[in-house]
Protein backbone atom coordinates (compact mmCIF):
# COMPACT_ATOMS: atom_id res chain seq x y z
CA UNK A 1 0.00 0.00 0.00
CA UNK A 2 3.05 2.46 0.74
CA UNK A 3 4.20 1.91 -2.82
CA UNK A 4 0.79 2.55 -4.31
CA UNK A 5 0.62 5.69 -2.25
CA UNK A 6 4.08 7.03 -3.10
CA UNK A 7 3.35 6.10 -6.75
CA UNK A 8 0.18 8.10 -6.69
CA UNK A 9 1.63 11.14 -4.63
CA UNK A 10 4.88 11.17 -7.01
CA UNK A 11 2.18 11.14 -9.82
CA UNK A 12 0.51 13.97 -8.30
CA UNK A 13 3.52 15.99 -7.82
CA UNK A 14 4.94 15.11 -11.06
CA UNK A 15 1.77 16.47 -13.25
CA UNK A 16 1.77 20.07 -10.49
CA UNK A 17 5.41 20.45 -11.83
CA UNK A 18 4.47 19.80 -15.51
CA UNK A 19 1.71 22.49 -14.76
CA UNK A 20 4.23 24.73 -13.53
CA UNK A 21 6.63 24.50 -16.44
CA UNK A 22 3.98 25.03 -18.69
CA UNK A 23 2.70 27.87 -16.82
CA UNK A 24 5.44 30.14 -15.37
CA UNK A 25 6.94 31.10 -18.74
CA UNK A 26 3.75 33.23 -18.91
CA UNK A 27 5.31 35.46 -16.28
CA UNK A 28 8.22 36.12 -18.64
CA UNK A 29 5.69 37.51 -20.90
CA UNK A 30 6.47 34.66 -23.31
CA UNK A 31 9.60 36.73 -24.98
CA UNK A 32 12.53 34.13 -25.95
CA UNK A 33 14.91 36.25 -24.22
CA UNK A 34 13.75 37.35 -21.35
CA UNK A 35 12.80 32.70 -21.06
CA UNK A 36 15.82 32.40 -22.23
CA UNK A 37 17.66 34.65 -19.17
CA UNK A 38 15.66 33.28 -16.55
CA UNK A 39 14.80 29.62 -17.48
CA UNK A 40 11.48 29.42 -15.93
CA UNK A 41 10.94 26.28 -17.13
CA UNK A 42 14.10 24.69 -15.55
CA UNK A 43 12.80 25.15 -12.08
CA UNK A 44 10.06 22.94 -11.42
CA UNK A 45 11.85 20.21 -13.80
CA UNK A 46 14.41 20.02 -11.37
CA UNK A 47 12.28 20.27 -8.22
CA UNK A 48 10.26 17.38 -9.52
CA UNK A 49 13.93 15.64 -9.91
CA UNK A 50 14.35 16.25 -6.06
CA UNK A 51 10.65 15.54 -5.26
CA UNK A 52 9.79 12.58 -7.13
CA UNK A 53 13.25 10.76 -7.95
CA UNK A 54 15.24 10.99 -11.49
CA UNK A 55 12.61 9.32 -14.07
CA UNK A 56 9.80 11.58 -13.03
CA UNK A 57 11.62 14.78 -13.39
CA UNK A 58 13.25 13.33 -16.86
CA UNK A 59 9.68 12.57 -17.56
CA UNK A 60 8.14 15.84 -16.67
CA UNK A 61 11.33 17.55 -18.41
CA UNK A 62 10.69 16.18 -21.28
CA UNK A 63 7.21 16.81 -22.18
CA UNK A 64 7.37 19.90 -20.43
CA UNK A 65 8.50 21.85 -23.65
CA UNK A 66 6.96 19.80 -26.30
CA UNK A 67 3.69 20.54 -24.96
CA UNK A 68 4.08 24.38 -24.60
CA UNK A 69 5.25 24.03 -27.85
CA UNK A 70 2.47 21.92 -29.55
CA UNK A 71 -0.30 23.64 -27.75
CA UNK A 72 1.38 27.41 -27.73
CA UNK A 73 3.49 27.42 -30.41
CA UNK A 74 6.42 28.56 -27.86
CA UNK A 75 9.49 27.84 -28.36
CA UNK A 76 9.43 26.99 -31.80
CA UNK A 77 9.97 22.60 -32.08
CA UNK A 78 13.04 22.88 -34.30
CA UNK A 79 15.30 23.04 -33.12
CA UNK A 80 14.60 25.14 -30.20
CA UNK A 81 11.79 22.71 -27.69
CA UNK A 82 13.28 19.73 -29.02
CA UNK A 83 16.82 20.42 -27.69
CA UNK A 84 14.80 22.14 -24.61
CA UNK A 85 13.06 18.54 -24.13
CA UNK A 86 16.70 16.01 -24.02
CA UNK A 87 18.25 19.14 -21.11
CA UNK A 88 14.91 19.33 -19.39
CA UNK A 89 14.82 15.76 -18.85
CA UNK A 90 18.45 15.59 -18.52
CA UNK A 91 17.83 18.11 -15.29
CA UNK A 92 14.89 15.87 -14.39
CA UNK A 93 16.79 12.71 -13.79
CA UNK A 94 20.23 13.94 -12.72
CA UNK A 95 18.63 16.10 -10.08
CA UNK A 96 16.38 13.00 -8.70
CA UNK A 97 19.52 10.33 -9.04
CA UNK A 98 22.43 12.45 -7.40
CA UNK A 99 19.59 13.71 -4.89
CA UNK A 100 19.06 9.83 -3.88
CA UNK A 101 22.70 9.17 -3.73
CA UNK A 102 24.26 12.30 -1.73
CA UNK A 103 23.29 13.27 2.21
CA UNK A 104 20.92 14.90 2.40
CA UNK A 105 22.90 18.07 3.79
CA UNK A 106 23.03 21.73 1.83
CA UNK A 107 26.33 20.59 -0.02
CA UNK A 108 24.33 17.50 -0.92
CA UNK A 109 21.62 19.29 -2.29
CA UNK A 110 24.34 21.90 -4.20
CA UNK A 111 26.08 19.25 -5.65
CA UNK A 112 23.00 17.85 -7.24
CA UNK A 113 21.45 20.52 -8.60
CA UNK A 114 25.00 21.87 -10.43
CA UNK A 115 25.41 18.14 -11.28
CA UNK A 116 22.16 18.19 -12.72
CA UNK A 117 22.66 22.07 -14.37
CA UNK A 118 25.81 21.09 -16.27
CA UNK A 119 25.02 17.84 -18.10
CA UNK A 120 21.91 19.61 -18.77
CA UNK A 121 23.79 22.64 -20.57
CA UNK A 122 26.27 19.75 -22.31
CA UNK A 123 23.15 17.93 -23.43
CA UNK A 124 21.85 20.55 -24.76
CA UNK A 125 24.96 21.72 -26.53
CA UNK A 126 25.07 18.38 -28.11
CA UNK A 127 21.73 17.71 -29.38
CA UNK A 128 21.33 21.37 -30.24
CA UNK A 129 24.75 21.02 -32.45
CA UNK A 130 23.21 17.55 -33.79
CA UNK A 131 19.90 19.25 -34.89
CA UNK A 132 21.63 21.97 -36.67
CA UNK A 133 24.02 19.84 -38.12
CA UNK A 134 24.52 20.96 -41.74
CA UNK A 135 22.37 24.06 -41.32
CA UNK A 136 23.42 26.76 -39.52
CA UNK A 137 26.74 26.85 -37.48
CA UNK A 138 26.81 26.01 -33.90
CA UNK A 139 30.04 26.98 -32.87
CA UNK A 140 31.49 26.66 -28.87
CA UNK A 141 30.97 30.47 -28.74
CA UNK A 142 27.16 29.77 -29.61
CA UNK A 143 27.14 27.13 -26.90
CA UNK A 144 29.08 28.94 -24.35
CA UNK A 145 26.80 32.25 -24.71
CA UNK A 146 23.62 30.01 -24.48
CA UNK A 147 24.36 27.51 -22.14
CA UNK A 148 25.96 29.87 -19.69
CA UNK A 149 26.43 33.66 -20.59
CA UNK A 150 22.95 35.00 -21.38
CA UNK A 151 21.56 32.09 -19.11
CA UNK A 152 23.45 33.83 -15.72
CA UNK A 153 20.13 35.29 -14.24
CA UNK A 154 18.35 31.44 -14.46
CA UNK A 155 21.36 30.22 -13.01
CA UNK A 156 21.56 32.58 -10.11
CA UNK A 157 17.88 31.76 -9.76
CA UNK A 158 18.13 28.39 -9.94
CA UNK A 159 21.00 27.98 -7.11
CA UNK A 160 19.46 30.56 -4.83
CA UNK A 161 15.71 29.48 -5.28
CA UNK A 162 15.97 25.43 -5.35
CA UNK A 163 17.93 24.68 -2.34
CA UNK A 164 16.03 27.04 -0.12
CA UNK A 165 12.71 24.94 -1.46
CA UNK A 166 14.15 21.48 -1.02
CA UNK A 167 15.75 22.59 2.49
CA UNK A 168 12.18 23.69 3.45
CA UNK A 169 10.41 20.45 2.25
CA UNK A 170 12.98 18.74 4.07
CA UNK A 171 12.49 20.60 7.22
CA UNK A 172 8.84 19.76 7.37
CA UNK A 173 9.64 15.99 6.30
CA UNK A 174 7.90 16.53 2.96
CA UNK A 175 10.46 15.15 0.96
CA UNK A 176 11.83 12.27 3.57
CA UNK A 177 7.61 11.34 2.61
CA UNK A 178 8.74 10.93 -0.95
CA UNK A 179 11.99 9.43 -1.29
Amino acid sequence: MRNQNQSIRNMVLAALMLALAYILPNFTGNIPQIGAMLLPMHLPTILCGFLCGGPWGAAVGFIAPLMRSLILTKPSLFPTAIAMAFELATYGLVSGVLYRRLPKSLVGIYTALIGAMLCGRVVWGIVTALLLMGGEGFTFAAFIAGAFTNAIPGIILQLAAIPVVVLALQKAKLIAQLA
